[in-house]
């Protein structure tokens, strides 16, 4: 009974965020249209619901093709692996309340997200076209050097909460929240996950201006709906961790709301509400700052970022081992 019990909580899990899915994107395309003054998709169904599913039947239904010189078995399993490693992550947030649980939750984000490289790599490769390879060589480089500044924000959360388990580090937020005492923190892990996602303003593997379109070029229909799925997956579920990480689930923020009876139930409408705020900085973002150059990408991360998560890092295991040294003493 447990294993069903956990097949079928994965199950509604994958179903559940690919609807998130659908909607975010008709979420994103409101914005959007009411941030440039315009209304945005409003003609399919009520105010536009049924826009999601529209474009889903039209991209599944469309007739593929495969490129002449392309790599017939990499190519067409690219975006399979992108959306699979894109859910896998999900896999943290099944628990019995809805909570994020996963004994190794940290190493299995690290471990995962790293996986996401190397299906952008062989998605470009496979496509034989030079722009495709020029954008997920522009994208590895991207996501690596903006790993290492994640990894090493990841360190002050094990070191702080001594657990691996996102459920403890947000338990751990009971009294105070980390935003408070990790802001400078806080901004370089914003900044990070918006060029790990690849999004505007570091949307270089896409640069459309002057790649076409990117390592997803060559792709359409099922392939290109598969990889876009995985880009938004991969959204909600970096959000979904910036609002445990360091807003411990919004723990301290909405506990006067009464919706219903329940704390738990409590928490979780509140862990939602903040999940979607960050999901809204992520659009907000892409509506108000223009592409950035692809130098001034790698020289933030490289003489920036890892100067400042590393300092920090040594200055806080420093000032741990001075504690410890006063009270062993």
């Amino acid at each position: 009974m447990a294993v069903l019990s956990s097949v079928c909580c994965m199950l509604l899990t994958y179903i559940g965020v690919l609807l998130a899915v659908a909607f975010f994107t008709l979420f994103e395309r409101k914005g959007l249209g009411y941030f440039q003054m315009r209304k945005g998709p409003n003609k399919v169904g009520l105010a536009g619901i049924g826009q999601p599913f529209a474009d889903a039947v039209k991209l599944f239904s469309k007739e593929s093709f495969k490129p002449s010189f392309a790599n017939f078995v990499p190519y067409v399993m690219a975006p399979v692996f992108a959306l699979a490693f894109s859910l896998l992550m999900w896999e943290i947030c099944c628990g019995d309340s809805g909570q994020v649980v996963h004994t190794w939750g940290l190493l299995f984000f690290l471990c995962v997200s790293s996986l996401n490289v190397y299906t952008t790599l062989v998605a470009g490769w496979s496509s034989s076209n030079k722009y495709s390879l020029l954008g997920a060589v522009r994208a590895i480089a991207q996501s690596i050097s903006y790993e290492v500044n994640l990894a090493m924000i990841l360190f002050f959360m094990l070191f702080i909460s001594h657990s691996f388990d996102f459920i403890e580090i947000k338990s751990f937020q009971e009294v105070v929240i980390f935003v408070f005492m990790l802001y400078p923190l806080f901004a370089i892990w914003l900044v990070s996950c918006l060029a790990e996602t690849q999004r505007a303003p570091f949307d270089f593997a896409e640069g459309e201006s002057e790649l076409v379109s990117g390592f997803n070029v060559e792709y359409s229909s099922a392939g290109f709906a598969l990889l876009f799925l995985a880009e938004y997956a991969n959204i909600l579920i970096m959000s979904l961790f910036t609002s445990v990480l360091f807003w411990g689930g919004a723990s301290m923020g909405f506990l006067w709301l009464d919706i219903y009876d329940s704390w738990v139930l409590n928490m979780d409408v509140t862990l939602m509400f903040s999940t979607l705020c960050f999901s809204f900085f992520f659009i907000w973002v892409r509506a108000t700052m223009p592409r950035l150059r692809y130098d001034l990408l790698m020289s933030l991360s490289w003489k920036v970022f890892l100067p400042v998560t590393l300092s920090s890092l040594c200055l806080f295991l420093g000032a741990n081992c001075y504690v410890l040294s006063l009270t062993s003493g």
